[in-house]
């Protein structure tokens, strides 16, 4: 396997991503000057060293304004540190784009739990896939909580998510 072919692999593990598509990333990096890449190199170190993950509702976000590593700074997003949301109601999301997304959308100002993904229909172990135990965990410590909002995708997957959190 050489190196176009190890970097298409890299690509094809991203959502969406197939093998034509890919390998017109690769050819794409190619074509840009080593500056890019260079560029483009640097910025994904960088995520991982700016970017933490809420030890509440599993968003990604921006926890690290300083030189220190992301865990160091904040274990809490702006979003659940905040005393401006509202307790009293959760929404569960699949995925972080899920989340902002609704945020965008300025009409719900609760807590959010990021799942992680949808449960499979034909899988018998999901703690693998989902946050289904912190999900449990999250409830049941939450003082206040009045409702849960259920804002998974309308599929097969999103329906058997639904059944799976209810129980």
């Amino acid at each position: 396997m050489d190196i176009i072919d190890k970097i298409a692999e890299v690509f094809k593990e991203f959502p969406g991503i197939g093998e034509r598509q890919a390998r017109r990333f690769v050819y794409f990096l190619m074509s840009r000057s080593p500056a890019y890449s260079e560029n483009l190199a640097g910025l994904m170190l960088d995520l991982k060293k700016e970017i933490g993950q809420c030890g509440e509702c599993f968003r990604f976000f921006i926890a690290n304004k300083g030189n220190l590593p992301a865990q160091a700074e904040s274990k809490l997003c702006d979003i659940c540190a905040s005393v401006n949301t509202d307790a009293s109601t959760i929404m569960l999301v699949e995925k972080d784009s899920d989340l902002e997304s609704i945020r965008k959308s300025g009409v719900y100002h609760g807590k959010y739990f990021i799942l992680g993904g949808l449960v499979p229909v034909v899988e018998k172990t999901t703690k693998s896939r989902v946050r289904i135990e912190e999900l449990k965990k999250r409830v049941s410590s939450e003082n206040g909580l009045k409702e849960i909002i259920l804002a998974f995708s309308i599929s097969p997957q999103g329906e058997h998510t639904d059944q799976m959190s209810k129980t």
